[in-house]
């Protein structure tokens, strides 16, 4: 499980998160909030991408502060925008991209990387550019790169908002298939109806920790009375 207790952000001398204490174990869990609430700065928390002011993030008992190579392994890490986490101009080389650090041969490299792009449906691009695939392959890429990995937990910030219709489709049904705890940061409430939990933010504290369809209808009126 991830464990944060009574975490506080500030940046620029201006407070983000404001005294957080979550424990996350459910197998899918979303979290929303207005622009500016804090949610995403929150998720960066959970790999260590950022560490907070005050208080500790627990990955399985590492703290983020310390181990922070090993929880980047527990947890992997899909941003918002795609290009920004594409390494490699050719597809299959950017999902061997995070295997051949981890000292696998070859022939290993190439046997995971085959595995992971059939399971996205990407097998057929495996020799085209990265970067002249749709936005929906291209975020269906990014999630290859990161469960090519073998991670424990799989943390997603925003992964519709630049899709259509059908790539979001696509996106959904991804998450729903993954094997290991996704969190998932997003205002698509549809994406995460069907979640064991939601969590909402606001000015940096947790303004609703509830069942999705509970947590949605009082995010929507305080979106409403704001």
């Amino acid at each position: 499980m991830i464990e944060v207790q009574n975490v506080s952000l500030t940046l620029d001398n201006s407070p983000v998160l404001r005294d957080v204490s979550l424990t996350l174990s459910e197998r899918r869990i979303a979290i929303l909030g207005s622009n500016g609430s804090g949610k995403s700065t929150f998720a960066r928390l959970l790999n260590g991408l950022r560490l907070p002011t005050e208080g500790r993030v627990l990955v399985d008992g590492l703290d983020t502060a310390k181990h922070g190579r090993d929880i980047r392994k527990k947890v992997g890490f899909v941003f918002q925008n795609p290009d920004n986490q594409i390494v490699f101009p050719i597809v299959e080389e950017d999902v061997a991209f995070g295997l051949k650090n981890l000292g696998l041969p070859a022939q290993d490299r190439a046997r995971l990387a085959e595995e992971v792009l059939g399971r996205y449906g990407l097998l057929s691009r495996r020799g085209q550019s990265s970067h002249v695939l749709s936005g929906g392959q291209k975020q269906l890429l990014a999630i290859a790169g990161v469960l090519v990995m073998d991670p424990e937990y799989v943390v997603l910030d925003e992964p519709t908002t630049l899709l259509d219709l059908r790539n979001k489709l696509k996106i959904a049904n991804a998450i729903e298939a993954l094997e290991q705890t996704a969190i998932v940061v997003t205002h698509d409430l549809d994406l995460v109806s069907q979640f064991d939990r939601a969590i909402v933010f606001e000015e940096g504290r947790v303004l609703v920790d509830d069942q999705p369809d509970r947590a949605t209808v009082r995010y929507i009126k305080a979106m409403q009375d704001a």
